[in-house]
């Protein structure tokens, strides 16, 4: 790691306007992740438009602080109102809301905001260390390595997200196909325009983006909420005793580390780290009846690693240009849009970006941890604003956003078919994520492998020759292929099944089996 340019990133993360923008986007964070439905990656599509005048560093600092910043405002609605603002605080449900009504809110929002903080300073510090390294180790990669490692990305995301695989892959291979509309950058022949110019430089990112997250998210939280009217638990004593803190330091720990390594994963991120750092403490606690109950590790552990998996994410953002999750993807557009290209040789190119943006998460967690128990009462009243009225305001914002992208009508229509689209997906179970993933990688996808092709003469087998692509196909293989041994082994070792004739069973060796 370079110290000086380390340094030189804390002296531009403390500059008057970045600090100015690092605070807007946590403050924005917190509102959002407060309203359920809308969510970060939704925010940062809005906001994308609003971004174009601003510098680069500026922005990408705010839009972080948005991403990040939404974690903590997702626990407050979990915990008041038993309804998570944000995926990854569904787990926190189940202790959150049981403490609320015990009269411990203030308490579980306390313990959220401590083990939001250090889960995400120690993502932070985990990430200054390991990025630099990672970069280094990616510059070696070529075409025939980023089609491996996006194909990888693209895979990862149906295989180790939450909900049903099939259906993001099937909204996975929606997205690589919208990728393609366009002209071939190739031989310059045009596909899937239908004959129309404004489809000739294919569909834009941000547009997508906008539609399936914004529209989208609008007119299917405008439906979950229509007619449901909850008032919020009464909130008191927010700050946790020191028995409670000692009960949880435990949990937070843990959470961190399980949340640090998940996030780097394409397709892990918050939603998975929470669930797996969740379920780590109800297998280790002496009374697992416990959770669901109120017990404050059940707080502690998925706050832990939501926020350090929503750090670590950037990791493979910023050193290998690959966006690990929904919202990494909307963030990774926006880069490209402010005229910066992530990869190994932005920490080189754009030291000032790298550093300054890893170096601000620093102070923006310092300003969450700071701001987000004083304002616990301020969006106690933001959640009693009827949708109705929230609604409209928001998809007002989205069009106008869209119109000044390229003042194109067009551009309206196309992000209300989206939008339409994205909340039809949500009504059938499928996941727009899984889409918007596959559509950013598609295009670097479909361009590495017909450059790969041309550096091998036509020859698909240099692929697995070369050491790195081979080794991540290696991996993507392993990636398919674990499932089915799953299900084959279960087969083999179940009672009555191809081993050997059924054999009486105990309930534990039932609940083992299972």
């Amino acid at each position: 790691m370079d110290v000086n340019a380390f340094l030189d990133g804390f002296a531009v993360a403390v500059e008057p306007t970045n600090l100015m923008y690092c605070l807007i986007g946590v403050l924005v964070g917190m509102l959002i992740g407060v309203l359920p439905g809308l969510g970060p990656a939704a925010t940062i599509a809005i906001l994308l438009p609003i971004t174009y005048n601003v510098e680069p560093v500026s922005a990408i600092i705010m839009l972080a602080g948005i991403y990040y910043g939404a974690q903590y405002g997702g626990t407050i609605t979990s915990v008041l109102l038993r309804l998570p603002g944000e995926a990854s605080s569904v787990v926190t449900v189940f202790d959150g809301f049981a403490l609320a009504k015990q009269g411990k809110a203030g308490t579980a929002l306390g313990i959220a905001a401590i083990g939001s903080f250090v889960g995400a300073t120690i993502a932070i510090v985990g990430m200054t260390l390991l990025a630099p390294v990672v970069a280094s180790f990616a510059l070696d990669f070529g075409p025939p390595e980023y089609a491996a490692l996006a194909l990888l990305g693209v895979l990862l995301v149906a295989t180790v997200g939450n909900g049903n695989m099939i259906k993001a892959l099937i909204a996975a291979a929606i997205g690589l196909l919208l990728a393609t509309v366009g002209r071939d950058s190739f031989t310059g022949a045009s596909r899937f325009t239908f004959d129309s110019l404004e489809l000739s430089d294919g569909i834009d990112f941000v547009v997508v983006a906008m539609g399936l997250f914004g529209v989208g998210e609008i007119l299917h939280n405008l439906e979950q909420r229509h007619g449901k009217v909850q008032a919020p638990a009464p909130v008191a004593n927010v700050w946790p005793s020191r028995g409670e803190l000692k009960q949880s330091s435990g949990a937070i720990g843990r959470g961190s580390v399980i949340g640090f390594f998940l996030g780097v994963l394409p397709g892990g991120g918050a939603v998975m780290a929470s669930l797996v750092a969740y379920a780590a403490e109800k297998k280790r606690a002496k009374d697992p009846s416990r959770f669901g109950r109120g017990a404050i590790e059940g707080v502690a552990a998925p706050e832990s690693a939501n926020n350090a998996a929503a750090t670590s994410s950037f990791i493979p953002l910023l050193t290998i240009g690959i966006p690990a999750n929904a919202s990494m993807a909307i963030l990774f557009g926006a880069l490209l849009v402010l005229g910066v290209t992530p990869g190994p040789a932005l920490v080189d190119e754009r030291p000032d970006v790298f550093w300054g943006v890893i170096n601000s998460m620093y102070i923006g967690n310092i300003m969450l941890l700071v701001l987000s128990i004083p304002l616990v009462g301020v969006f106690v009243r933001v959640l009693r604003v009827r949708p109705a009225i929230l609604a409209p305001i928001t998809a007002l914002i989205t069009i106008l956003g869209v119109y000044t992208i390229r003042n194109s009508v067009f551009d309206i229509f196309v992000m209300i078919t989206f939008g339409i689209i994205g909340y039809l997906m949500k009504k059938a179970g499928f996941e727009p994520g899984p889409l918007v993933l596959a559509f950013v990688l598609g295009i670097l996808v479909e361009s590495s492998i017909r450059r790969s092709l041309l550096i091998f003469g036509g020859d698909p087998t240099g692929f697995v020759t070369r050491p790195i692509s081979g080794t991540i196909l290696a991996f993507l293989v392993l990636v398919i292929l674990l499932p089915l041994l799953r299900k084959l082994l279960a087969r083999r070792t179940r009672p009555g099944g191809p081993s050997g004739p059924a054999s009486p069973t105990t309930p534990e060796r039932e609940e083992s089996l299972r």
